[in-house]
């Protein structure tokens, strides 16, 4: 039997993303498994995983929004912008104490809106083919230009210095890390991310995923019944329902025109579902420039 979906997992801390793909993979004993955005070691939270046929759809979720609770402390800077590095600098004595929980507050509310962002010297952004994470073990700090991204919404939910406790909706590319490192710039004490827990990604809740315990614990039949069905993960694209002969020339890779499947309603859609009568997806398409076919995009049927 082909098991196709989304795993929405809660990843716990102290493991890689790449870890809880392999383990999926040999707990559903399936080929093709891979997760649609990685979080750090460090960090916990939602952890989206493309199964089978879905794999296919992952670049549709890495530039998604996404939504995290983090704890800053302050005082403390370390080379990683994280609690995974070493400290490089402290802040004088007192400045810490001074620093009121309106001032913070007020220091958060700055980031939010569209901004330019750089990246952490320790990241998976490459330089030459090369992770930037990997130069800097070197002793070989790029620097990368500034990305724009946008923070939709950034409060403050609790100050218990030297902790800071802040919510951040932003755009997918955002790094928290360097969010925590700008504002003990802006407070002038240093600072950097002690904690990070991914509560949304794109269309998905952390409300629906399962732990990794839970999950080491499921026989696959249990563990596939938890998987999203391919139709369910694209619901921002339209959907068209064919009937037997057009699922059957989706089927061989025939071509499709829209006389014989009909068209979306939103003449501007890029992509569109083909489902069949049961919402199972089928395929992917988009259309030609002419507007009479379609041009597959993902076939999920053979």
């Amino acid at each position: 039997m082909s098991i196709d979906g989304i795993l929405l997992v809660d990843k716990p801390e102290g493991i890689s993303s790449a870890r809880v793909v392999s383990i999926i993979k040999r707990r559903l004993n399936v080929k093709k498994v891979g997760h649609t955005g990685t979080l750090d070691p460090f960090a916990t939270g939602l952890l989206p995983i493309a199964v089978g046929k879905a794999t296919r759809l992952s670049r549709f979720y890495l530039g998604g929004n996404k939504a995290y609770e983090a704890t800053v402390k302050l005082g403390e800077k370390t080379d990683t912008y994280d609690k995974t590095g070493e400290v490089v600098a402290t802040a004088e004595p007192g400045c810490v104490d001074s620093l009121t929980p309106e001032l913070i507050r007020a220091a958060v509310a700055e980031f939010q809106g569209e901004q330019e962002q750089v990246a952490p010297a320790f990241s998976a952004l490459k330089h030459n083919g090369v992770p930037l994470y990997k130069l800097a073990r070197q002793g070989k700090i790029v620097t990368k230009p500034p990305r724009q991204i946008h923070i939709s919404d950034i409060c403050v939910t609790r100050v218990e210095l030297p902790e800071v406790d802040i919510s951040v909706s932003c755009s997918g590319g955002t790094y928290i890390r360097s969010l925590a490192y700008d504002l003990g710039e802006n407070l002038s004490c240093g600072a950097h991310l002690s904690a990070l827990r991914r509560t949304s990604s794109g269309i998905f809740d952390i409300s629906r995923a399962v732990t990794l315990d839970a999950i080491q614990e499921m026989d696959p039949e249990t563990l596939a019944s938890h998987i999203l069905p391919p139709s369910q993960c694209v619901p921002f694209f339209p959907k068209l329902v064919v009937d037997e002969d057009a699922a059957r020339k989706i089927g061989y890779g025939q071509a499709l025109s829209t006389e014989e499947v009909g068209q979306v309603t939103d003449p501007t859609a890029e992509y569109i579902r083909l489902v069949d009568d049961n919402d199972h997806l089928l395929a992917l398409v988009s259309p030609d420039k002419t507007g009479l076919t379609y041009n597959y995009c993902c076939v999920f049927i053979s």
